[in-house]
């Protein structure tokens, strides 16, 4: 098989920039940033999907950041999602995500379902009881860590 030198030479550099088993940190950030907003919102994959014309599997590799989202496509995310496009990029590469990963904050919880439903349903308790239900968190969080 013989090759163009410059073909071959373009194709290991776009091969070096972006690995095909890694996801570039800012397509990681925005596809982090598509499913807290849509989970925030209570909107399934489907629903999304259905709102800007795509298969709920494509919304999951935007999510996963297993493809990258075109800058239409991001557009139309966000009209969906009722955020500007900007909303997706707020707080890259700022010191606040460094300090949610020390925390022990991960990406995946604070896109999880039981975040989303926490987020929803927790400004409708009243204040006393909130500061009780954090009381209580923080004792059941300190008993299971002194138990391992």
């Amino acid at each position: 098989m013989s090759h163009n030198g410059a073909t071959g030479q373009m194709g290991r550099r776009q091969m070096e920039e972006h690995p095909k088993d890694h996801s570039h940190a800012v397509d990681s950030f925005v596809g982090r940033r598509i499913r807290m907003r849509r989970k925030t919102l209570g909107m399934s994959q489907e629903t999304l999907a259905n709102a800007i014309g795509i298969t709920f599997q494509q919304v999951q590799k935007y999510e996963n950041a297993a493809n990258r989202v075109s800058a239409s496509k991001l557009y139309e995310i966000a009209k969906a999602l009722q955020v500007a496009p900007g909303y997706f990029f707020e707080g890259l590469g700022e010191p606040a995500d460094q300090d949610l990963a020390t925390q022990g904050l991960s990406a995946a919880f604070l896109a999880s379902d039981d975040l989303a439903e926490l987020a929803r349903s927790f400004p409708k308790i009243r204040t006393a009881e909130r500061r009780k239900i954090i009381d209580l968190v923080r004792a059941l969080a300190t008993a299971d860590h002194d138990l391992s």
